[in-house]
Parts: structure tokens; sequence; C-alpha cells
């Protein structure tokens, strides 16, 4: 007997079976002074008597009582199936990460430099939002996209790895790599469109004046986060020399006031990073700052299942009346 029960409407009415062990102690004493007893000399004269079957089977009535009191317990407890079915609409943000990748993004004051670094942080952010659309813009001297928009998350992961610093030429064009992350985004329909824009030196080149881009954005409700990268003071920074590669110490500059400027012209917000732990921590923020909005409408439905245990319980009794009043019937 097998019924798929997720719930019970009465179950203070399981306290009832208590009374079962009562009924078996008050059976047990009944049918023991119930037994006649006959004094004789010996048991000789019932050696051949067969063992009486039906005396041993009459217990039977007594145990189909049992089954039919215990099952309209259960029956009244009212046990209960229920369906249910969600209905989820999500509706994601689209993000566009506007990449440096100039030179200087090699510098050796983040882990393992700056722009791996970034890379790192960048796919971890990603990973964690699922529901959203994300596309990448690489910028130095000039801008490009490297990955439109798209859910497929890990084909940004595998395009995130051929990132290298030296695929454009260099420079830092800060106003055309927002430009060009805009243009991915003005015809969006999501409830939050969101750039995020990283750098780590000063708008010196390209053709489009940042805080113009700037406008754009806010004309069509972008919001720009602006992250400044690197340490305070110097950083060490390889440098080709006649004997290889070599680390020299130049000194970090970023446009700070013009991030906040971008970043406070389209609601956003700017961050300065000064080692991977705190590039990190900014992205987190930013995560809990842009929230997917998910519904989530759930409808259940109880189904009875009281039933099929008070018509076993039923069938219990009139098989008990049935066995009592004709197989086990006394005469007087």
């Amino acid at each position: 007997m097998m019924f798929k029960i997720d719930t019970w409407a009465n179950p203070e009415f399981f306290w009832l079976l208590l009374v079962l062990p009562v009924l078996i102690v008050w059976y047990w004493f009944r049918h023991k002074k119930s037994n006649a007893t006959l004094r004789v000399s010996g048991l000789e004269l019932f050696e051949d008597v067969p063992a009486n079957f039906k005396v041993w089977f009459s217990h039977i009535l007594f145990v189909l009582r049992l089954l039919a009191v215990a099952l309209l317990i259960v029956a009244m407890a009212r046990p209960q199936s229920v369906s249910s079915r969600q209905d989820i609409h999500i509706e994601g943000i689209d993000i566009v990460m506007a990449l440096d990748v100039s030179g200087s993004m090699l510098a050796r004051d983040f882990k393992p430099d700056r722009l791996e670094a970034a890379k790192e942080v960048a796919k971890e952010f990603i990973d964690k939002r699922p529901n959203d659309r994300v596309g990448l813009v690489i910028f130095s001297g000039e801008a490009f996209t490297q990955v439109p928009l798209t859910t497929d998350h890990a084909m940004i992961a595998n395009l995130f790895r051929e990132v290298k610093s030296g695929m454009i030429e260099d420079g830092t064009a800060i106003g055309d790599g927002l430009a060009t992350a805009i243009s991915r985004l003005q015809d969006s329909e999501a409830i939050s469109k969101v750039i995020i824009l990283l750098t780590d030196g000063v708008n010196n080149s390209g053709s489009v004046d940042p805080l113009s881009a700037a406008e754009i954005a806010k004309m069509f409700g972008i919001r720009v986060y602006t992250i400044g990268v690197g340490s305070r003071g110097y950083a060490p920074y390889p440098v080709q020399t006649i004997y290889g590669i070599q680390m020299q110490q130049m000194e970090v500059q970023i446009d700070e006031e013009l991030l906040q400027q971008i970043a406070q012209q389209t609601d956003g917000r700017y961050f300065r990073a000064e080692n991977n732990e705190k590039l990190r921590e900014i992205y987190d923020e930013i995560d809990k700052l842009e929230k997917s909005k998910i519904d989530v409408q759930e409808f259940k439905r109880k189904h009875e299942m009281f039933l099929p245990f008070a018509l076993i319980a039923i069938v219990a009794f009139m098989l008990e009346m049935l066995l009592r009043y004709l197989y086990f019937r006394k005469l007087p």
C-alpha cells in the first residue's frame, strides 16, 4: 500500500493510536479469563486429539478490529498530497565590461600583473551572474568589441584568455572605450544597463571625449561604474632593455577626477583598487548593487488522501463481522 503523503491536516488525531496497546492488553486478559478449566488425572486421553486451527485463527477477528481502528485514526488525521508549480520570471541586467589593455596594465603591483588580475576577478564576477547578458570591450589607443552581449558565459571565459596587452595600438582612449561599450547597450531593453570601466591611466588618445561619452550614457539610462587600478606612488613596470626584461619603478598616474565625474554623471560609483583583494571586494560590491529581478509565483493544491484509509478500514470491519457471525458463530 503506497500513498504519496506530503502533509497531515489534523495530526493531533495520532494521539488516539495510544489506545491500541490498551486494547491489546485488555484483549489478552479477557482471552485468558475466558478459557475454561478442567481438572483431569492425566493428558493421555488427549494425545491423539488434533490441534484446533479454528481456535488459533479466531484471533484474526481482533487483528482486523485493531487494523480498522488504526486506519480510521489515520483517516481522521487527514493525510494530504500537495501538487505545486512555480512560475519564475527573470529580468536580467545587461553588463558591458570595458577593460584597459594598454602597456601600463602589465605593472606588477598586482599579482601576476594588473591585466591578469583584472581578467581573473572579472571572470569570477561573471560566474556569479548566470541570468545576465555580459559583453566585453577592450581599449588602449583605440577600442573594439571583444564579445557582444551574450548569456554564453563559457564563451566569454574562453575569449578572456585571448585578451593581451599589445593587441591594439598603445595608449589610453577612455572616451573611445566608453563610447564603444555604450553602442553595445543603447538598444537594450534590460531593467538595468551597466558599464564597468576599468583603467590604470590618463586619457591621452582616441577621438571621443570621455565626459561627452558619459553624457550619452546618461541619455540611454546607462550606469557607469569606474575602477582605477594601481598602487599609490610608484609601481614596478617590465621594460625591455638590451639586457632583456628589467623591472623599473614608474609613477602611477590615474585620472581619478575624470573617473569620478564619469561615475557621478551616470549615477554610478568610482572605486580605487590598490591590490588584488581590493579589486575583488569592489566587484563584490558592484554585484550587490546590481541585482537581477526574479519574480517567483508558487501555486499549491492539496488533495485529500483519507479515503483509501477509510475504505480499507471499512473493509476490515466488514470482514471481521462476516467471520464473527458466519465462520466463528457461537451457538447458545
